[in-house]
């Protein structure tokens, strides 16, 4: 399906027009793979851990122990800190979480970022002029302006062409992929 994306043009008579005027309308199509499911690795060498004092109320205690937890993702200069916990260990679990719900994120932005970049130059603007294929009811034709096919709408509607549409469509792109690599 990956050559139907694009903005395919349909002409009909609607049946409630009465003049028989001629009715245009664009659908844009864009086909892309699903969504990976996103698992944050995090290699402990890429990590820098601080350890320093707790600031706040809670008495001597506070200021003598080493419990609150900073910690540094070195290649997204990404910092966490906790030192709500009584121990460094547990400042320690808590920023982990902190650090991978935070890579997860940027991860999660930059995918989706690559499928709307992807997902634009499929379908343009949807403007008239980016068509690939012309669905025309009253004259019964279907046009597909990047190879010059042309078939039956209800041939094509109904899928008795549409795989001979599809293997053009495929035999275009691998000639062009073969002029291209010689």
């Amino acid at each position: 399906m990956k050559y139907e994306s694009g903005v395919h043009r349909v002409q009909r008579i609607p049946k409630t027009e009465s003049q028989g005027r001629i009715q245009t309308s664009t659908a844009t199509v864009a086909v892309l793979p699903e969504a990976d499911e996103i698992d944050i690795q995090i290699d402990p060498t890429e990590l820098r851990i601080d350890t320093y004092c707790s600031s706040g109320p809670g008495g001597q205690g506070v200021n003598t122990t080493y419990s609150a937890v900073r910690i540094t993702h070195l290649p997204t200069n990404t910092v966490v800190q906790s030192q709500d916990q009584r121990s460094q260990i547990q400042n320690r679990e808590v920023c982990m979480q902190m650090l991978r719900a935070r890579l997860y994120e940027m991860e999660l932005e930059r995918q989706q970022a690559e499928l709307g970049a992807e997902r634009q130059s499929q379908i343009g603007h949807g403007n008239r002029s980016e068509k690939i294929r012309t669905y025309n009811q009253p004259q019964d034709r279907v046009t597909d302006h990047r190879i010059g096919f042309n078939g039956t709408y209800n041939g094509v509607l109904l899928g008795d062409t549409l795989p001979s549409v599809i293997d053009a469509l495929a035999a275009a792109d691998r000639a062009e992929k073969l002029a291209q690599a010689v």
